[in-house]
């Protein structure tokens, strides 16, 4: 877990070294001592944007999901009795609920307890049942959605900051309920299992709000059409709930039962940290969900897409519409998803020890969470599956979103993946049998974890690293030599089985890097000598001197991105070939200076961008365009092929088959 607000203020706020000075005049030494400070400060650094380009054609041709609806909204507030610090939530309510005794979950030390019961004017035992609610004005019923703030100063409440969200999705059909948990806030560890907790207790409060005459949102429910949503500590905690919703007891303590069972279509988490809570000391495990994640570059305090971790380990049991998308978002914090946090990740210091210039303004930033998280709301609450098309290709979405930069993964439960490189340590496995993996003038191939930014962590799921090097060998040779390329090969049973057809696409998620790749040690056919070489060696023959050794190539030769070029085989030996960046934004990763102190980042972090990954999706029409020989029902092997540059080095994972459904 990250430090804490004040704990991280604490470790920025060092001035440079004190200078010893001599007495002077005020001016004088105002002078200097403003000197100091700009000598101490990092000039803003970006990464050059490639916006203009990369958002010029939407695709989508249905209103944009960030717009307002046709709704008139309202608003209504439900609390619990004795809400000393909320008299919203005491006076204003239009419904009274309850408290739940938390106690199982949000464990407390006596002392923490009574100076929080001292705040409050309740512990543990007796949480409250609070919200605002924006809501569309009709006759419904309408999807339900719940968000949740995380960690927090608990006197500064965090539950307002969401009324962006409630005023957007209430015109456009949704009820949307903040969910106040700030009682949760402040200086707690280990707290997020009730966190997720408590947003299922909410969702009991809106199966009573729709079960009889008399309460303000009477059959305007829809409880067949559900989705969680949460900040923080609050994305890690709607995972959580999804996982308690179906389990029929605690994973920690079986005397406290679970019957929650709630048909629950989406989780949402927006920047949000994981693997506060394990249950039985493993990651949270989740499946059968729609889940979209959301991260910044600039996250001054969630420094880590961490979300990416619990993206990973998301499945899918059987074929059906859900789908998992993961996005990046460049310059992008932590705060601005919240209006009361804004661009103070840290708290009110921030300014101080975060370079705010860098950051993308506030209302665009939120105006991309309304595009992205309207979207997938749509798509999954509302069943308005064109907005699919953003979350395979964020592209599609156009001149919808900010002029940023954006990455995005995605999977979903139609893909049947060959090759997640997590499976065993044999190179030429892949994730089912009858896939085989080889190489072929590879420099590098290996499967590896990638470091994160975060120092020590990973993204704990393997990928494959391959590197080549083109570069012809001795002085004498101009020849070029023949690229180099990895296959994925299916064998007849397999393609048998999964049955690709024109409607089939195939998935591929890429990570470029700056790297170069060390000149390669095999020939085409995996000698470990030229065959001029190898013929000077056999008995008899004349020796031939051995050309001088290359030199290796230094690393990091270069901030450009490589192309790749993608080949389809089909088993009568039609090819067609394509470039990768037709289908996606080829990028190397992008650098982000999160602090404003000249060398902080450096000594933080062990890496200046974080290793996000594109999935890029091609569609096998897009080859048979181009090759109508080509019969992708008999789609033999996938191939890339390295011929775009001398040298380089990418991360490739989860290579797989889907279907692109209609809209």
């Amino acid at each position: 877990m990250p430090p804490t607000s004040a704990s991280r203020a604490a470790t920025v706020l060092l001035p440079c070294r004190r200078a010893r000075t001599t007495p002077l005049t005020t001016r004088v030494a105002l002078f200097f001592v403003s000197s100091l400070l700009v000598s101490c400060v990092q000039p803003v650094t970006f990464a050059p944007t490639d916006a203009a380009t990369v958002l010029a054609h939407r695709t989508i041709s249905a209103p944009n999901p960030g717009d307002p609806g046709s709704f008139k909204v309202a608003t209504l507030y439900y609390g619990s009795a004795g809400n000393a610090k909320r008299p919203e939530f005491r006076d204003s309510s239009a419904y009274r609920t309850g408290t739940v005794d938390a106690s199982p979950y949000a464990k407390m030390e006596p002392e923490v307890a009574k100076s929080r019961k001292k705040y409050w004017g309740y512990d543990n035992t007796k949480f409250p049942l609070n919200a605002r609610v924006w809501y569309p004005v009709g006759d419904g019923p309408f999807p339900v959605v719940l968000v949740v703030h995380g960690n927090h100063n608990m006197e500064e409440y965090s539950d307002p900051g969401y009324k962006w969200l409630g005023e957007l999705l209430a015109s456009r059909g949704f009820i949307l309920a903040s969910i106040d948990e700030n009682f949760l806030n402040g200086g707690l560890r280990g707290e997020n299992d009730a966190r997720g907790w408590m947003l299922l207790k909410h969702l009991e409060v809106f199966r009573a709000l729709n079960d009889s005459a008399g309460k303000p949102l009477y059959h305007k429910i829809d409880m067949t059409r559900l989705a969680l949503m949460g900040h923080s500590r609050g994305g890690e905690a709607v995972a959580v709930a999804g996982m308690f919703n179906r389990l029929p007891y605690y994973p920690d303590d079986a005397n406290q039962k679970f019957n929650f069972n709630f048909e629950i279509k989406g989780l949402v988490a927006i920047a949000p940290v994981d693997g506060q809570y394990t249950p039985t000391d493993r990651p949270s495990p989740l499946s059968d969900y729609n889940y979209l994640v959301i991260h910044g570059s600039h996250d001054g305090d969630v420094s880590t897409f961490q979300g990416l971790m619990q993206y990973n380990r998301i499945r899918y049991t059987k074929p059906s519409d859900m789908f998992k998308s993961a996005i990046f978002v460049y310059r992008a914090n932590h705060g601005q998803w919240n209006t009361v946090w804004n661009n103070k990740d840290n708290g009110p210091t921030s300014g101080r020890a975060l370079e705010l210039d860098a950051l993308i303004p506030g209302e665009q930033q939120r105006q991309f969470g309304r595009v992205a998280i309207g979207g997938f709301l749509e798509t999954v609450l509302h069943g308005q599956r064109a907005y699919q098309a953003m979350f395979r290709d964020h592209r599609a979405a156009g001149d919808w979103l900010p002029p940023t930069m954006y990455m995005n993964r995605y999977g979903d439960a139609n893909a049947r993946y060959l090759a997640t490189f997590d499976d065993d340590v044999d190179l030429t496995t892949g994730a089912v049998p009858g896939v085989r993996l080889s190489g072929d003038s590879l420099s590098t191939w290996k499967e590896n974890d990638v470091p994160v930014r975060s120092r020590g962590t990973t993204f704990r799921s393997n990928v494959v690293t391959l590197g080549w090097n083109n570069t012809p060998v001795g002085k004498d040779t101009v020849t070029p030599r023949s690229p180099a390329r990895f296959n994925i090969t299916l064998s007849d049973s397999l393609r048998s089985a999964w049955q690709p057809n024109a409607t089939s696409a195939v998935l591929l998620t890429v990570g470029m890097t700056t790297q170069s790749a060390p000149p390669r040690k095999t020939g085409r056919d995996g000698a470990k000598k030229d065959s001029a070489a190898a013929d000077s060696s056999a008995k008899g023959a004349p020796k031939v001197k051995a050309p001088p050794k290359p030199k290796t190539p230094p690393a990091d030769t270069t901030k450009h991105p490589t192309d790749v070029t993608v080949e389809l085989e089909d088993a009568g030996g039609h090819t067609a070939r394509v470039l990768l960046s037709e289908f996606g934004p080829v990028r190397v990763p992008l650098e982000a200076y999160i602090y404003r102190r000249k060398g902080r980042d450096k000594t933080q972090f062990p890496t200046l961008s974080e290793p996000v990954m594109q999935t890029f999706v091609l569609p096998t029409s897009a080859f048979t365009a181009l090759n109508s020989s080509f019969d992708p029902t008999t789609l033999r092997t996938i191939r890339l092929v390295f011929d775009k540059a001398k040298t380089g080095t990418i991360l490739l994972d989860d290579v797989g088959i889907t279907s692109i459904p209609p809209n």
